[in-house]
């Protein structure tokens, strides 16, 4: 399949992947502590355990703990080129159906994590069709984001509402998901109340 047809999950998990290649594993990243190797390793655990997947989620420690374990493995005992051809190939057979649902933010997040952890980066520009796939998949993220705004709003998309109080979120889709998820700091988006 084309890369240009393919579904922006996927688009980003190997833009994600050549930049990765392109920087090395030991490049900083906007994830608290982590550095390429380490992005790289929480991907291929996320797609090939799922086991470990309740530990990247519930923040609760012996899940945490054996998340962080099935990661660090991952880390440290492959090589780079293979650690990140595993994150490239994505998840096994039986999971594939999900990638769409589950990785398209993931996998944004995780490549703009990168990228604006670099020297002179700028916003991408993202098409239209890619900004509506990224706030449908905002609008899905109503319970983890309904105590952090009242509302997002983005251009050439419905409005959304989450919870009776904070502020009002707007800007495109992408730099929304990325404050939602606490890129605060290098989101471009105006926060009002």
């Amino acid at each position: 399949m084309p890369r240009d047809n393919a579904p922006l999950s996927q688009r980003e998990r190997w833009a994600l992947c050549d930049l990765l290649m392109e920087l090395g594993p030991d490049v900083p990243t906007l994830c608290q502590g982590w550095r390429s190797a380490d992005l790289a390793a929480h991907l291929v655990a996320r797609d090939q355990r799922p086991d470990a997947g309740p530990g990247m989620a519930a923040h609760l420690p012996l899940l945490t703990d054996w998340s962080e374990r099935v990661q660090r493995g991952y880390r440290d005992t492959l090589t780079w080129d293979v650690l990140v051809s595993k994150a490239r190939s994505g998840p096994p057979a039986w999971l594939r159906p999900l990638d769409r649902v589950v990785n398209t933010v993931e996998y944004f997040v995780h490549h703009e994590d990168l990228r604006r952890a670099q020297p002179a980066w700028e916003p991408r520009e993202l098409s239209a069709p890619d900004q509506a796939e990224l706030w449908r998949q905002a609008g899905r993220m109503k319970l983890l984001a309904r105590k952090k705004a009242s509302r997002i709003e983005a251009p050439g998309q419905p409005p959304v509402r989450l919870g009776p109080t904070g502020p009002v979120v707007r800007g495109p889709a992408g730099e929304v998901v990325l404050w939602l998820l606490g890129r605060r700091e290098t989101a471009r988006v105006e926060v009002q109340g």
